[in-house]
């Protein structure tokens, strides 16, 4: 009986789209103004936050439900769903205060006011399904450091960690952490990744899928901006999935979509000149903005294997040393991008500092490679740089500087599915990477070169293993003062950058460029796409 249910609520759902679909094209260009349009090349593979893993399903998910906190564009946490909270002097208990005026979205199976008011329980039960095997989250690595969550009432929530854990309330803002409610997902069970059921600023209206989703404002949202007014302001988000990043440039340049996220190959070129500035083409029509992003580039090295090469600090620090990272980034990244010439925490964390990495020095760099070979005797040092087909252009820019310092350089191009298979096994000698934040605090960037985090079981993907390093991240665990704890950190990437486990490349932008007609979007170091403030004016 259930499924017959979900077919018919399918059925009404895909008939609202292709009625809705059909409306005159005079309506839709006054309505045009209130709708909100992108497009996801990616695609999304589920609307159930529990899944919420890549920016695709995040962006959605972010419109549909929220957390017990949420950052601002600055990342400092602000209320959501907890109005305040405390926390105990050991740091080992959060106790949240929630509001009491937060309502899921209107179904059905809520009985005859078709919504109910969330409450403490709603969040204890989101939070423990993320760790429930039967769901298989991506994201129950975020309730690792939870001993307990309890609902004291309605309004009250306490959860006690295992041990300090500063990083907890950032955690705590993933859309992994939204809360749903209890009855809908068991009454769609996996299918609640098509019927998702939030709190969030839009409501879900239809997903064609591989075609269309649909969101809709919700008339119970509970945020207000500064002038009393209830958010959102659009009536809808319409989010098409054109799969190739050109064709979804066309789109926005004909006017189509209001905008389109990151600097793709295929384009760069058309929209930005050489120093990353619009082209005047674009000028009357295109607004781009752009600003720190929390991810930074970079080449690894696999320390547990074998190669004398990839052994030796002396070859690492060349290969650091060799290759001039402001031209790379100024011909191959349009400058949009900051060069790593400091540690690998990039800038938009405060515990970003102005540390004395490595710059382009030839000469010291072809010294080096001549001492590895005067005291190991290898007379022509070799190395393979393995990625895929999204860097290979920086990586062939390495290798040609790279010889000229005397290294014999091969780039190694795999499918992006069989490099990341490698690189998790201690398969690729040196391999390109990134690592982007998934919750604002230096302790995320940190964690891959701990030496109790090597994979398969953790981040550490160079098995980099040092006895100082581990004993100052496992201060920085429990130091609850956050000066003190910035300065563990900034001593531990000290540490990496001296001994070289990676090369840094370059500390990312996000950048985005929007239609001239669209107001409140801003920009964020996540990256994360918040529309509930986002208003467009009539053409």
């Amino acid at each position: 009986m259930k499924t017959v249910i979900i077919h018919i609520i399918k059925l009404l759902a895909f008939t609202a789209f292709i009625i809705l679909s059909s409306c005159s094209s005079k309506e839709n260009n006054n309505k045009d103004h209130l709708v909100f349009r992108y497009n996801e090349y990616s695609n999304i593979q589920s609307l159930d936050p529990a899944f919420a893993r890549v920016n695709a399903n995040i962006w959605a998910c972010n419109q549909l439900f929220n957390s017990l906190v949420q950052l601002d564009d600055s990342l400092h946490i602000q209320p959501d769903i907890a109005k305040s909270w405390k926390i105990s002097d050991d740091a080992l208990r959060y106790t949240f205060k929630l509001r009491n005026d937060i309502y899921f979205h209107k179904h059905q199976l809520f009985g005859k006011d078709s919504t109910r008011l969330l409450t403490a329980k709603d969040v204890k039960y989101s939070l423990e399904r993320l760790i429930d095997d039967k769901v298989a989250s991506p994201g129950r690595w975020v309730m690792k450091p939870v001993k307990k969550i309890l609902a004291t009432n309605d309004s009250t929530l306490t959860i006690e960690l295992e041990q300090p854990f500063p990083a907890f309330l950032g955690l705590m803002s993933m859309k992994y952490c939204s809360v749903v409610p209890q009855e809908i997902v068991e009454y769609y069970g996996n299918d609640f990744r098509s019927n998702p059921i939030g709190t969030g600023p839009f409501h879900f209206k239809n997903w064609i899928e591989n075609t269309k989703l649909v969101l809709r404002k919700n008339p119970l949202y509970y945020e207000k901006d500064a002038n009393g007014k209830q958010l959102p302001y659009l009536e809808a988000v319409a989010i098409s999935f054109l799969t190739d990043k050109q064709s979804e440039f066309l789109q926005f340049a004909q006017g189509n979509i209001d905008f389109v996220s990151g600097l793709d190959p295929s384009y760069k070129d058309e929209i930005l000149t050489a120093d990353g500035k619009l082209r005047e083409k674009y000028l009357s029509s295109v607004e781009m903005l752009s600003g720190d992003y929390l991810n930074t580039e970079y080449l690894g090295f696999y320390l547990d294997g074998n190669i004398p090469e990839i052994q030796s600090e002396l070859i690492r620090k060349a290969i650091n040393y060799g290759f001039d990272k402001q031209t790379m980034v100024t011909y191959l990244r349009n400058g949009v991008v900051t060069p790593a010439v400091n540690g690998f925490i990039p800038k938009g964390l405060p515990s970003f500092n102005n540390l004395k990495g490595y710059t382009y020095q030839p000469e010291k760099a072809k010294q080096l490679v001549e001492q590895f070979i005067k005291e190991t005797g290898i007379s022509q040092p070799k190395i393979t740089i393995s990625t895929d087909s999204n860097y290979v252009d920086l990586c062939e820019y390495i290798q040609r500087e790279l010889e000229k310092i005397g290294l014999t350089v091969t780039v190694d191009l795999l499918t992006s599915s069989t490099f990341r298979q490698e690189k998790s096994a201690g398969k690729l000698d040196i391999f390109r990477a990134s690592w982007v934040a998934d919750y604002p605090d230096a302790e995320n960037y940190l964690s891959l070169f701990y030496s109790k985090n090597f994979t398969p079981n953790g981040p550490n993907y160079t098995h980099f293993k040092n006895a100082t390093y581990d004993s100052l991240y496992e201060h920085s665990l429990v130091e609850t003062n956050l000066n003190k704890r910035q300065i563990l950190y900034q001593k531990m990437d000290s540490i990496v950058i001296n001994k070289a486990p990676i090369v840094p490349l370059y500390y990312d932008k996000a950048i985005r460029f929007t239609r001239k007609n669209i107001n409140g979007l801003g920009i964020n170091p996540i990256n994360l796409l918040h529309l509930k403030r986002v208003y467009k004016n009539k053409k």
